[in-house]
C-alpha cells in the first residue's frame, strides 16, 4: 500500500428482472423491501436508514466476521421515479475512507420485464478497495434482487 493513492474506474453491471421497471424501482425506494436484499449476507447489521428522496441519504453500518466494520453513506442526487436513481456514496472500514463514487441506476422496460443498468464511477482510495472487488460486490447485489423481485412477482 502507498502512503496516498487513488485510482479512478468506471464499470457497468446490467440485469434483466420479470416485471415492470416499476417494481424494481420499489426495491431500490421502499426500506423494507431493500433489507432484504442490498447488504452482505452472515453480517450483523448495526445500522440501517434510508431516506429515498433527491438530498436524502442511506447509511448502512455492519460488522464483518473478522469484526470489522464497514460504513456506507450515501446521498440521492437525483430520482426519476421509475427511471433512474443517482447517488453518490463513500465507504469506510474501520473509520478508514476507501473509496467515494458515484452511481447511476437506470431502469429501462424490455418486453414484459425491466433493463437495470448499473454504472459506477469511483475514486479507490490508498490500494484499500478497487473496482474488481467492488463490481463483484454490485453483482451479487443485483442477483439478491433478482430472487427477491422473483419472491414479488410470485415466479419463486
Amino acid at each position: 500500500m502507498s502512503a496516498s493513492s487513488v485510482t479512478h474506474a468506471t464499470f457497468e453491471v446490467e440485469r434483466r428482472y420479470p416485471g415492470p421497471p416499476a417494481l424494481a424501482f420499489a426495491a431500490w425506494s421502499d426500506p423494507a423491501i431493500k433489507a432484504r436484499w442490498f447488504g452482505r449476507a452472515g453480517w450483523d447489521e448495526e445500522l440501517y436508514e434510508l431516506d429515498f428522496r433527491v438530498g436524502g441519504r442511506e447509511r448502512r453500518q455492519g460488522r464483518g466476521p473478522d469484526g470489522s466494520v464497514h460504513v456506507f453513506d450515501a446521498r440521492f442526487q437525483d430520482i426519476v421515479a421509475p427511471e433512474r436513481i443517482i447517488f453518490s456514496y463513500d465507504m469506510h472500514v474501520d473509520e478508514r475512507r476507501i473509496s467515494v463514487s458515484l452511481v447511476t441506476v437506470t431502469l429501462e422496460p424490455r418486453g414484459m420485464g425491466t433493463r437495470l443498468s448499473l454504472v459506477e464511477q469511483g475514486a479507490f482510495l490508498d490500494d484499500l478497495d478497487d473496482a474488481t472487488q467492488r463490481r463483484g460486490g454490485f453483482e451479487a447485489l443485483l442477483d439478491r434482487l433478482a430472487t427477491v423481485l422473483n419472491v414479488r412477482d410470485g415466479r419463486a
